[in-house]
């Protein structure tokens, strides 16, 4: 029987070429290897406020556009955080047996209540329903970036801790720390990495972004004088960004790349990349209009949260009932 994978995916901001292939592509990989579980994270997006109407459209968006990169609904089980009942319960119940001190030592919310005086208590807590997200999803392993370690650092101690007050209850789930894969940068800036949130957003290529706009972006990133296309990220950080870009889109060796490119100009050379880029992501965007305008979506949803309540079910009645809660 194949491990449990679970993979919670935020529903705000956009999508770009630099989390496709840092990322996505990962995420492809691992669809072959475990039982892989994918859910949408809404109730982790309202830790902060939200526009109701441009929150639930993200949703189903951002499950086609994943569907369209190549998440395969039959290799995954999808679906939405806040379809399932026992989530929130199971949180609460998890909450009572979490320490104020835990959740206060969180970076990300030290990080975020400093900037914020008047955050939420959700801010606080929501490690905790990560962790009921991982916990009642009987999860093998977790795939995080190293930021996101500790959220499954915590689910861990909660667990352990659970199992220890209650009775053996909790799989002690594994964090994968996800490999950096190949960081894209900023094509305006090659010293810092492409952000959704980038002030300059000609250097950020969205998956979604219209495919003439896309080739403009490629052919004015910034690049050096020396005209050689070789690899060389201190000297020549833009340079070597666009033959990360093909190498990781054509599966081709950085080596390849240079041999490919060693009598090119660089005009040439951005041409091959534009190409490259706008062939992938015109599959992509016309895979994603098929699936966001026809009904697939909604019954991958429901099934994956048949799936989702069937087994979260199960840790709610037996932790109902070993705390003590209830009539019986």
């Amino acid at each position: 029987m194949k491990k449990r994978v679970l993979t919670g995916l935020q529903p705000t901001g956009v999508i770009t070429l630099g989390n496709y292939i840092g990322a996505i592509k990962q995420m492809i990989e691992f669809q072959e290897e475990y039982d892989s579980y994918i859910f949408i994270a809404d109730m982790h997006a309202i830790t902060i406020n939200q526009d109701p109407i441009e929150l639930r459209n993200n949703i189903k968006s951002l499950v086609a556009l994943y569907m369209a990169c190549g998440i395969d609904f039959n290799k995954n089980t999808i679906y939405i955080q806040s379809d399932n009942p026992y989530i929130a319960n199971i949180s609460w119940m998890l909450e009572c047996n979490t320490y104020y001190g835990e959740l206060s030592r969180m970076t990300q919310f030290k990080d975020k209540s400093k900037k914020n005086a008047n955050f939420t208590s959700g801010l606080l807590t929501y490690p905790v329903l990560m962790a009921a997200d991982i916990l009642a999803m009987d999860t093998d392993y977790v795939p995080v970036g190293i930021d996101q370690k500790q959220h499954v650092e915590l689910a861990r101690d909660i667990a352990i801790r659970y199992n220890k007050k209650y009775g053996e209850t909790f799989k002690i789930p594994e964090p994968i720390i996800k490999s950096t894969g190949t960081k894209i940068m900023d094509l305006q800036y090659p010293d810092k990495k492409m952000s959704k949130s980038s002030e300059n957003q000609k250097g950020v290529i969205r998956l979604l972004d219209d495919l003439n706009v896309v080739r403009k972006k490629i052919m004015s990133a910034t690049t050096d004088s020396e005209m050689v296309v070789k690899f060389d990220t201190v000297n020549k950080p833009g340079i070597s960004n666009l033959i990360n870009i093909y190498s990781s889109l054509t599966n081709k060796s950085i080596k390849e790349v240079e041999s490919e490119f060693k009598d090119s100009n660089y005009g040439n050379f951005k041409t091959k990349v534009a190409d490259v880029v706008v062939d992938v992501l015109s599959d992509i965007q016309n895979k994603y209009n098929e699936i966001i305008n026809g009904d697939k979506i909604d019954e991958i949803l429901d099934h994956g949260m048949l799936k989702n309540i069937e087994i979260s079910k199960v840790f709610y009645e037996k932790m109902k009932k070993s705390i003590g809660l209830g009539r019986k």
